[in-house]
Parts: structure tokens; C-alpha cells; sequence
């Protein structure tokens, strides 16, 4: 499942649908703001080409990395520090399949993926490039 949204992200649901009596093995990764001397962060997205975009990096994993599920929420709006961006639950029957499919799509969220986050501090505000 790939989901856009303003809502906070919940990762026991997201692992809910990711369970499969076959897996042996579930990895998730949560992004959140960190304090870097801003106040909060702006994201934007396209939203219709980002989920068009995620859905294909999603089933690059799924198939690259025999995975079994792969639970993707992304989060758009002002976010302060300490609040998650990003969620990304990957199961496989192996561990290293979870692990490698996990790193895969965040690597490719961030290279392709239509998504824009503005920093917002009191020395003003500043567009974050891809990293």
C-alpha cells in the first residue's frame, strides 16, 4: 500500500498489514524531522505523480527483493521537529531481503520521488535539495 497523506502516520497499522504467516522477518523505517536548528518543515508533493512514482518504486522492491509486503506513508504539511515524515514496512521470509528492500525504496523515494520539504527557522526559510 502506498499513502500520501496530512495524517499522522500509523506504524502498528502498517505492520498489521504487512504480516504474513510466511515472513520471518518485518524491518521498518520511520523519518522524522530532526532538530537541525529549524523550527519545523513544510512538505509538498505532487501528489499524482509521487504516488504514481512510489507504486513503481514499491513494486521494484517487491519483486527485486522477493519481498512478501511493502507499506509506504509518505507526509505532506507543516510537521514539527520530532514528527514522522516518512514510513516504510517491508516483510520477506528473509531478513536480508526486508533490510535490502527497505533501504531500496527509501533510497529511491529520495532520488525520484516528486516530494519538497522547505526547512522553517528563525533565520527564515530554505527548499531542502535531495540527499
Amino acid at each position: 500500500m502506498i499513502e500520501i497523506t496530512e495524517a499522522e502516520i500509523s506504524l502498528d497499522e502498517m505492520i498489521r498489514r504487512a504480516r504474513s504467516k510466511d515472513a520471518g522477518a518485518m524491518v521498518t523505517f520511520l523519518g522524522t524531522v530532526r532538530d537541525d536548528g529549524m523550527e519545523g518543515l513544510e512538505v509538498e508533493a505532487f501528489r499524482e505523480a509521487a504516488q504514481a512514482e512510489l507504486e513503481a518504486i514499491r513494486e521494484e522492491a517487491m519483486s527485486r527483493f522477493h519481498l512478501m509486503a511493502a507499506e509506504v506513508v509518505h507526509r505532506t504539511g507543516s510537521l514539527a521537529v520530532g514528527e514522522s515524515i516518512v514510513a516504510i514496512v517491508c516483510s520477506a521470509a528473509h531478513r536480508e531481503e526486508a533490510f535490502s528492500g527497505c533501504r531500496y525504496i527509501i533510497e529511491e523515494l529520495k532520488k525520484r520521488a516528486p516530494l519538497w520539504k522547505k526547512e522553517m527557522g528563525e533565520k527564515g526559510e530554505r527548499w531542502v535539495g535531495r540527499t
